[in-house]
């Protein structure tokens, strides 16, 4: 496995910090807007249409995470007048979503990525730093399998378990840690009710995170694979 949140938290949390306040306390800056998405939507269809293929995207590294990786480049759609403005609850005008593109080379699904899911982040991925500063290892929790952990919140001095607001359910979701000290939403409660509401074809071993993608205008950022056993939503493990 790879540090991957753990540097790359700090970053956006930067970023957050510094740019989405007082803008985006206005109220239309922190809710999806479909009629909004489906503008970008059709922007970004026509854009490769009429670009021999090509998408308007950030570059991204190799290893950035699937859902986070394909960043949709406000700026060279406004330059190349495919948007007359971006969405005012964009990160870029102060918002509280990052656009997406899910699939560059196919269905091109535009969604968002929720950043208050980040925000929620930020206390206990410092507070994880410091403790692994003092003690070396991170704070683990219960073994919820091989290679995925619970959360020791008492050993950060919190009062209790940590947890992140699905942009879908509004539910609390609990957050887990890998191996290496890096921190995951954990989306099962959404992913089984995404299995029993909607019809599907998934079967084990396959990543059942697509389902929510399908089925909402959310992308499950810091998030770990899941797939289906016995009918139900599981981290998917490395071999």
């Amino acid at each position: 496995m790879k540090y991957t949140y753990l540097f790359a938290l700090p970053f956006i949390f930067l970023l957050l910090s510094g740019c989405m306040y007082p803008q985006s306390e206005r109220a239309e800056n922190q809710v999806p807007n479909e009629e909004q998405l489906a503008v970008v939507q059709q922007a970004v269809e026509t854009y490769r249409e009429e670009e021999g293929g090509l998408v308007p995207i950030q570059t991204k590294g190799n290893d950035t995470p699937i859902f986070e990786k394909y960043l949709i480049d406000f700026k060279q759609m406004q330059e190349k007048g495919y948007l007359t403005e971006i969405p005012g609850n964009a990160f870029e005008e102060g918002g509280v979503y990052q656009y997406v593109i899910v699939d560059p080379e196919n269905d091109l699904l535009v969604r968002l990525i929720d950043l208050q899911a980040t925000e929620q982040l930020r206390s206990v991925n410092i507070r994880l730093d410091v403790y692994r500063q003092e003690h070396t290892y991170p704070a683990f929790g219960e073994k919820i399998s091989d290679q995925i952990y619970t959360v020791d919140y008492e050993k950060l001095g919190l009062k209790e378990a940590p947890t992140v607001t699905s942009p879908y359910s509004q539910a609390d979701l609990p957050i887990v840690m890998d191996l290496e000290g890096n921190l995951y939403i954990d989306y099962s409660y959404d992913l089984n009710q995404a299995l029993e509401e909607y019809d599907h074809d998934y079967r084990e071993g396959d990543d059942i995170r697509y389902l929510l993608v399908d089925h909402a205008p959310f992308v499950p950022v810091y998030s770990l694979p899941y797939t289906i056993k016995d009918g139900q939503a599981v981290f998917m493990e490395e071999s």
